[in-house]
């Protein structure tokens, strides 16, 4: 995937003002527009220049676009960093697909879901959806200057990152967050917040948490909305999850998967003595029922066995290697067929 530089598109600094970038798209669009423009690129950079317009006009979308950092060059081969957007509070607000537009794959990969990161916006409200939020904060003004009448305030949503251990045990943590506003002078800047939050037992990747009331503002005396948490896991060095099972990597020595032993095996919730049968072979799966990440139904935990050799180090590992090659008529690739390799 090759990086879109859109401040470079548009001819501007990454410091220009919303106003900015409005006059330098219309400009632009002008010399480019399929129906004016005679140069033999001109279509293609009238998407281009469409394309960057989407993202630096919103607000959300071009403080997302920031969190990636200044150092990418346009057309340079470009991986989103992990957990790039962890902890960005966004609305949703005038983040909806243009169902004609043509965008490219670095804008499909960002900004392809109905928010910044590509995401789904499904939320769990105890098996509810919520579907408020579509509407922008002006949207929303204009609404109330229209009508007087109370408007409710939009849900907001961010994704967070917690341990598997929480979701263990249940924890209670303190969450930033940072929500993309303008400033008095027209510049996007993150707005920082830290909240005391329940993380339950038993959540799952995906899952997200309301928080009443914690959306954004009403207006003339609206309802606050509510923020909504997606739950993600940080990478652990031993554990992976999928859903709620959990599966880790055990080495064993070559004698303990031929002849079988009693391991003991760490787990997000202690540690347990773990029977390895004779004859195991590296990559063989044990379940641990249960073990997984709790719930109405558990998840298991899965143990993969991986053999690991000792080193031929000494004179002694070397003579016992020997030992064992004379001792066995072994061919490790005797089910290799023949014919030229």
């Amino acid at each position: 995937m090759k990086y879109r530089d859109y401040y470079e598109v548009l001819g501007l600094p990454r410091t220009a003002t919303k106003d900015e970038v409005r006059r330098a798209y219309r400009k632009l669009a002008r010399k480019y527009h399929p129906d004016v423009s005679q140069q033999a690129d001109g279509e293609d950079r009238f998407k281009e220049l469409g394309e960057a317009y989407q993202v630096l006009k919103d607000t959300e979308k071009r403080a997302a676009y920031d969190r990636l950092g200044g150092q990418w060059q346009n057309g340079q081969d470009f991986q989103p960093p992990p957990d790039w957007d962890e902890g960005f509070e966004f609305s949703g607000a005038g983040n909806e697909r243009n169902a004609n537009a043509d965008f490219s794959e670095f804008f499909e990969a960002m900004f392809g879901g109905p928010h910044p990161g590509g995401r789904s916006r499904q939320t769990e409200r105890h098996g509810a959806a919520s579907n408020r939020g579509a509407a922008t904060a002006d949207d929303l003004e204009d609404a109330y200057r229209g009508t007087q009448r109370p408007i409710p305030g939009q849900d907001r949503h961010a994704r967070v990152m917690i341990d598997l251990l929480d979701a263990y045990h249940g924890a209670q943590r303190s969450i930033s967050l940072q929500m993309p506003v303008l400033d008095a002078h027209g510049h996007v800047i993150l707005q920082q917040s830290t909240l005391n939050v329940t993380i339950p037992k038993g959540v799952r990747v995906g899952q997200h948490l309301r928080l009443a009331g914690q959306g954004g503002a009403g207006l003339g005396h609206g309802p606050a909305g509510d923020l909504y948490l997606e739950i993600a896991f940080r990478e652990d060095p031993r554990f992976r999850v999928d859903g709620r099972d959990v599966s880790l990597d055990v080495p064993v020595a070559p004698w303990e998967a031929a002849l079988g032993a009693q391991v003991t095996v760490p787990t997000p919730d202690g540690s347990v003595e773990l029977t390895v049968p004779a004859g195991s072979a590296s990559g063989r799966r044990l379940r641990l029922k249960g073990k997984g990440i709790p719930g109405k139904t558990p998840g298991d935990l899965y143990v993969i066995l991986t053999i690991v050799l000792p080193p031929a180090d000494s004179d002694s590992a070397r003579a016992a290697y020997e030992a064992m090659r004379q001792a066995f008529h072994f061919d490790p690739r005797a089910h290799f067929t023949g014919g030229r390799p």
